[in-house]
């Protein structure tokens, strides 16, 4: 028997990728399930959608103009017309529940499952909840979080589930492979101390700026650098390659950075902290200080607290400021060690089992 399953969210990656990681994972739970994805014309998973094995339907949606209120009648047409073409796929294979996992384009799918009595259930990656999910999370049947923290936000039904199990990220192989054939793969010495900055796949720019400066004067002894610039800036950065430094414009795969990784320069979105946990990596995390409702500091603080990372806001960013975080990581393997341990604590590897064993339970719950 099919049992189709809406999945609403996207305009980031950040919110359609970890909604793709639980559908893959609740069809081979159950092959009775049809995921369909429900997402905006103008978002991250006009490109994305296409490419993977599940129908979808892509809408006018567009987000709250807060900077530019008068803009807003687009995002009430876009509304009406997506309520529209949402009750006719619904006639054609009416969904027994509608999964939200955030953004702009969750909200119409999840306010048309309230009318028509279809049961809701939520994935929040961040730390603070975004919009979407505080606004939709009294009558859900369920709320996945990312982090624990995120719990004191949200006003839930009584009865509802509220579960921590994770953001839904590629596990760690179980037989990774060792830091010094990682090493060896990148060409780099075995007793190299490795720092990997990410800045996600269009970079951050914040970042590149300081690790140039920081290449440029000249990196301490024996510290190496991987370093993803992002597609769209690597010309800028490539010639900053050297014998302790690789520069690529992205890493896919990445698990041969991360096993050579003794600690992580990043931004502080969800995704990425979910994998650097997984991977016990210890982090400096640079919150995008632009990231809706400033999500990403609240993830910083978050895991800062918890003893898995530094937190360094982009108002602090110099050379001479990452420079000596790196020395005093460097010369403390105490610290790295219990901020390894931190980061595994908070390690949910198989979130994307584990939510879709959530959602079957609830969806056919014992008797």
């Amino acid at each position: 028997m099919t049992r189709t399953i809406w999945f609403a969210g996207g305009g980031t990656g950040g919110h359609l990728y970890p909604g793709l990681a639980i559908a893959r994972a609740l069809v081979k739970a159950d092959a009775n399930f049809t995921p369909h994805f429900i997402g905006a014309r103008r978002g991250i998973e006009r490109d994305v959608l296409p490419t993977t094995e599940f129908g979808h339907t892509l809408l006018e949606l567009h987000p709250f103009y807060r900077r530019t209120p008068w803009n807003n009648w687009r995002t009430a047409v876009g509304a009406v017309g997506a309520w529209r073409e949402l009750s006719r796929l619904a006639e054609r294979a009416r969904p027994e529940a509608v999964i939200g996992t955030g953004g702009y384009a969750a909200g119409v799918a999840l306010a048309w499952a309230r009318a028509n009595k279809v049961p809701t259930i939520l994935h929040e990656p961040d730390s603070h909840p975004g919009l979407t999910t505080r606004v939709f999370a009294r009558g859900a049947r369920a709320v996945y979080l990312g982090f624990p923290e995120a719990a004191r936000f949200l006003s839930t039904a009584s009865g509802a589930d509220v579960l921590t199990l994770g953001a839904p990220i590629e596990a760690p192989p179980s037989a990774p492979v060792s830091r010094e054939a990682a090493c060896a793969r990148w060409q780099l010495p075995a007793t190299a101390f490795v720092v990997l900055v990410v800045g996600g796949s269009q970079g951050a720019r914040a970042i590149n700026e300081v690790i140039a400066r920081w290449c440029e004067q000249g990196l301490p002894d024996g510290v190496a650098v991987i370093w993803a610039t992002g597609r769209a800036q690597a010309d800028v950065y490539l010639p900053h390659e050297s014998t302790m430094v690789r520069v690529r414009p992205y890493l896919s795969p990445i698990a041969d950075a991360y096993a050579a990784a003794d600690i992580a320069i990043a931004r502080a979105g969800a995704m990425s902290i979910a994998e650097f946990c997984a991977w016990g990596i210890p982090a400096v995390l640079i919150p995008l200080p632009t990231a809706a409702q400033d999500h990403q500091t609240y993830n910083a603080a978050a895991v800062a607290e918890s003893g898995a990372a530094i937190h360094l806001p982009q108002s602090q960013l110099t050379v001479d400021r990452l420079a000596s975080i790196v020395a005093t990581l460097r010369a403390d393997s105490t610290q790295q060690t219990d901020m390894r341990a931190a980061a595994l604590e908070r390690a949910r590897p198989k979130a994307a089992r584990d939510i879709a064993a959530a959602i079957h339970k609830l969806l056919r719950p014992e008797r």
